[in-house]
């Protein structure tokens, strides 16, 4: 059902993905959109390792919520900040791209345990995690991507 990658000299281990999912912020959620359009945008995730899922938070609605509920498979795109080989001016850079499904977390407590998780990777401050939690999380939408299929590759701009 998914394609093999072509390059696979460049192909990167599961184990290379799952750290690149771990380590870096950000990343690019595609969806479904309105009229068939892909829609695109970027996004900050929380990748666990017990269970294997990517999870995101959102507001309640929105055109992100309408197409997942419409249709919840989905592509998540993350790459690194590359690097630079001693004498070249290419950057390499590695990017995996997750293929799956979207289900929704349907438990409050569940949803502020993983808000909690997600903050933490941007802040060491627990007043500020806890105030934001208290103040937003009874309308935060929490959601995971159970993956079905992933790959990875370490591309030369070159």
């Amino acid at each position: 059902m998914f394609r093999e990658m072509n390059r696979k000299k460049q192909q990167l281990t599961d184990e290379e993905c799952r750290d690149i999912l771990k380590t870096e912020l950000r990343g690019v959620l595609s969806v479904n959109g309105d009229d068939g359009y892909p829609y695109g945008l970027p996004t900050n995730h929380y990748y666990c390792e017990e269970d294997g899922k990517i999870y995101f938070h959102s507001g309640m609605k929105g055109h992100k919520v309408d197409a997942i509920k419409k249709d919840n498979k989905v592509s998540y795109c993350v790459y690194d900040s590359g690097f630079r080989r001693d004498g070249e001016w290419a950057l390499n850079i590695k990017s995996v791209i997750v293929f799956g499904r979207i289900e929704f977390v349907d438990d409050r407590e569940e949803i502020y345990r993983i808000a909690r998780l997600l903050s933490r990777r941007f802040t060491d401050d627990e007043e500020y995690i806890e105030k934001e939690v208290e103040h937003a999380g009874w309308r935060t939408l929490m959601f995971a991507l159970v993956p079905e299929y992933m790959t990875g590759k370490l591309v030369n701009e070159a």
